[in-house]
């Protein structure tokens, strides 16, 4: 269900190191409160909230409408809480480009500090990237992937990114555990992005036969889904016109590669679709192979639903609505700094001071 709409022009530029540095000292004020207040999965609930998310991006002054406001926030909020993270019961992994692949190393890591057995976190950051690559293939190429995580192991919320280098758009994905039921079946808090069309949707509702057949198809022998392969050529080759949603033709396929996917797959028998997502070389080229077999030989049809929920658009620091003032920008970072250090001082009646202030300002 689409439950609102900003719309935002994409300008060039990233945040000087001088706001940079205010927004990593404001997160974490703003987050020390949080956790304080409400706890840590209330943070990670809201963390999920696209419009949540984009308010915050406001109050750290990366503006309504900017350029890179996923990566620079997200960002912004990891460096924010490094050395705090223990005692937050906070921890947030990955980030953009290279340092996305490290977020399994980050999570074992913490789990080797804490003791803790957190190996499930590792494979739910890997199956929300796979999903948003392969499961769900929308045109957009993820570069970026932050895992955020409670120290019980149980909570957990997931922002990841991706470019579509036609259009030059961006589609931002948010997870949070508490809406999880089943990873490949409508598992998103919600997806952001501001260009929808026809994509291969293999996680919505309606791919649920799908989902199964493609499974029962990794089962079979190689050489029998290679003449189901070349059955679609000859299709192919009579001049048929296929549904442009297969976005892939018979020859786009590497049978080499192809064969030997199936040959892994045929002999470790997933036992459903997210057990052969989450396989080691199952990739779009194979989901999607398997996803035509399914349909133009065995009739079973999937979604081609854009699940985007929200639309937006995120453009550069250029200073609209209006340039960030840094004096009150220090000034309210000390606020909360005090708000927090000061605990042992009417702790209670400052932060109901803050709220009152907030009360009034929203009037």
């Amino acid at each position: 269900m689409k439950t609102g709409t900003v719309n935002l022009p994409l300008h060039p530029g990233k945040a000087p190191a001088w706001l940079f540095s205010r927004m990593s000292r404001l997160a974490r004020e703003i987050l020390i409160l949080m956790v304080s207040e409400y706890g840590t999965k209330e943070v990670l609930l809201r963390i999920s909230d696209p419009m949540w998310f984009q308010a915050l991006g406001c109050v750290l002054g990366f503006d309504w409408h900017s350029s890179g406001v996923t990566t620079t926030v997200c960002g912004a909020l990891k460096e924010g809480i490094k050395g705090l993270e223990k005692e937050l019961g906070l921890y947030i992994a990955g980030g953009k480009g290279a340092t996305s692949r490290k977020t399994p190393s980050e999570i074992l890591k913490v789990q080797e500090n804490l003791g803790t057995d957190l190996s499930h976190l590792v494979y739910n950051s890997k199956i929300t990237a796979k999903v948003d690559s392969n499961a769900l293939q929308d045109g957009y190429q993820l570069y970026h992937h932050n895992f955020f995580f409670a120290k019980n192991g149980k909570d957990w919320a997931v922002i990841q990114q991706g470019m579509n280098d036609g259009n030059g758009m961006a589609r931002r994905y948010h997870w949070v555990s508490d809406r999880v039921s089943d990873f490949v079946c409508e598992p998103h808090a919600a997806i952001c992005c501001d260009n929808t069309g026809d994509v291969l949707n293999l996680i919505d509702r309606e791919s649920t036969d799908s989902r199964k057949t493609i499974a029962e198809l990794s089962w079979e022998r190689p050489e029998k889904l290679v003449k189901d392969l070349d059955r679609i050529t000859e299709i192919e080759d009579k001049n048929y016109t296929l549904p442009v949603r297969h976005h892939i033709l018979s020859g786009d396929i590497e049978r080499t590669r192809f064969t030997k996917i199936l040959l892994s797959t045929y002999e470790r028998k997933p036992e459903n679709f997210e057990s052969l997502l989450a396989m080691q070389g199952v990739g779009p080229k194979t989901i999607r192979a398997l996803a035509l077999i399914s349909e133009l030989v065995y009739g079973v049809k999937y979604s081609v639903k854009d699940p985007a929920r929200f639309s937006f658009a995120h453009g550069g620091k250029d200073g609209i609505p209006y340039p960030v003032d840094r004096e009150n920008y220090d000034r309210s970072i000390e606020i909360l700094h005090k708000a927090v250090r000061e605990s042992k001082i009417d702790r209670t009646e400052k932060i109901s001071a803050i709220r009152r202030l907030a009360m009034f300002y929203n009037k």
